[in-house]
């Protein structure tokens, strides 16, 4: 991944990693306030000996403490330190309950020992400080105590006495909400990119570039009433989805017909919309001054008729069989120089029609008499027939739905049309979202012509209204 995929990816997940934030920060929160607060109270003792005259004597006696003051250090949180503390304040603990509140560190090249104690109540932690470094003294002053002597020549003394804090050492608010925000923001940038490599959707035209190297001709927006008006161009042709179908057109004019001017429309999968971008086209370069001649070449599931809403009872696969000369079946369509050769009857062997001399020499008249021809084939994984049509047309245009053909799909896709050696014209993106970080990724804007996206084409006529009707208020 480069660099803009995971910014895309950030985006993409930002509502989520903003979600995990807030958890971690919240989480945090939460801990810290139900957290006892805590109080740290710290006293010094200094360690020294109490013989010497000559220089070298106290030298010798500096070096003694050193080696010992670490030895002390840990004597602190023994029993024989903190029971005598216990006694004393009559606290209500063990020695080794006490002692895991209390620290005892010597500074490296010193002869100074800390004492710290943590305790809820700021008082009792200066208390209880200040009575073991007493209780250290004590101790080390009756063990260090040489046999037939009656002082020790070590001596402990406190240097600095600890007094009640005044703030809470722990919980620390501040730090905890830093580290929740930092745990939060690390979970949803995790989170995101798990999601993002488990995806195995194709979403963005970056996921398409990453299988194949076939170029992206357009991308088409989603409509949700795309059942009802397939045809977009014809019924609405001032929408986002009619103009990247015209964008789709003036895209396909940069591709080399090597003397073939015929395109077959494919996919990976069934319900990509492949059939709806191949008719919309044949409209769009019917409206350009094309003479287009569409054929429905699915003789499997056709839906050209459908979309069209003419008779498909006879047709190519009628022709293909002499049964029906092509003039009798292959009629203009609408007011445009755009004729329809339906698919016709289903027979029973749809792939050995498609690649028959018969389907050959009929697209040689009909290449030869249209600008261009565009065949709806079936899908190239299910079945062979766009495969076997590939051999016989110009370029392949196949079709990739956002969010619903699957990488490997594509992939297997792209293989196929490699094994038979096909012309690939390239790749049209459908059902691309029109919202959201995806939809930014193709830069489809609102507000083409005069009606905006998603209105019904009879709205149009009143919003002019409306605005006259504001002029004239304004005049």
């Amino acid at each position: 991944m480069e660099l803009r995929d995971y910014l895309h990816v950030l985006r993409k997940y930002a509502v989520l990693i903003v979600i995990t934030t807030l958890i971690g920060v919240g989480a945090a929160a939460v801990w810290s306030l139900t957290r006892t607060p805590l109080y740290t109270a710290s006293s010094t003792v200094y360690v020294s000996t109490q013989s010497g005259e000559s220089v070298a004597e106290l030298q010798q006696g500096q070096t003694f403490t050193q080696a010992r003051v670490a030895t002390y250090a840990a004597l602190a949180t023994t029993p024989v330190v903190i029971d005598p503390v216990i006694t004393e304040l009559n606290i209500d603990t063990t020695a080794a309950a006490q002692a895991k509140q209390v620290s005892a560190t010597a500074k490296t090249g010193t002869n100074l020992i800390t004492i710290t104690v943590t305790d809820p109540d700021p008082a009792q932690a200066a208390e209880i400080s200040n009575a073991i470094a007493a209780s250290l003294t004590t101790t080390v002053e009756s063990l260090d105590t040489l046999e037939g002597q009656s002082t020790s020549p070590v001596r402990l003394e406190r240097v600095q006495n600890a007094l009640p804090p005044s703030q809470a050492s722990s919980p620390n608010v501040t730090l905890n909400l830093a580290l929740g925000l930092l745990l939060g923001l690390a979970a949803g940038i995790g989170i995101a990119m798990l999601l993002t490599v488990l995806d195995t959707r194709v979403r963005t035209k970056r996921d398409v570039q990453l299988i194949t190297d076939t170029p992206v001709l357009g991308a088409i927006p989603f409509d949700a009433k795309w059942k009802q008006r397939p045809l977009i161009i014809d019924v609405d042709p001032l929408s986002p989805r009619a103009e990247a179908f015209r964008s789709l057109r003036t895209n396909l004019q940069f591709v080399d017909f090597d003397d073939k001017s015929s395109f077959t429309v494919t996919s990976s999968m069934p319900a990509e919309g492949k059939t709806s971008t191949a008719v919309n086209l044949a409209i769009a370069l019917a409206d350009a001054g094309k003479r287009v001649a569409l054929l429905d070449a699915d003789l499997r599931k056709p839906k050209v008729a459908e979309y069209c809403r003419i008779d498909g009872a006879i047709g190519l696969s009628d022709v293909l069989i002499g049964s029906v000369r092509l003039g009798d079946v292959m009629l203009p369509w609408g007011d445009r120089s755009l004729f329809i050769l339906p698919a016709g009857r289903i027979p029973p062997n749809p792939s050995e029609l498609l690649g028959s001399q018969h389907m050959r020499q009929l697209m040689e008249v009909l290449e030869r008499d249209f600008d261009v021809v565009i065949c709806d084939s079936p899908p190239l994984l299910p079945v062979t027939d766009a495969a076997v049509l590939s051999r016989i047309t110009g370029r392949m245009i196949t079709i990739v739905a956002a969010g619903e053909t699957t990488k490997q799909q594509l992939a297997a896709a792209m293989t196929a049309l490699e094994n038979v050696n096909a012309d690939q014209a390239g790749i049209v993106i459908t059902k691309v979202p029109t919202r959201g970080v995806d939809a930014a990724t193709y830069g489809y804007g609102y507000g083409y012509g005069e009606q905006r996206y998603g209105e019904e084409p009879d709205e149009q006529p009143r919003r002019r209204r409306r605005r006259a009707a504001a002029a004239e208020n304004q005049d």
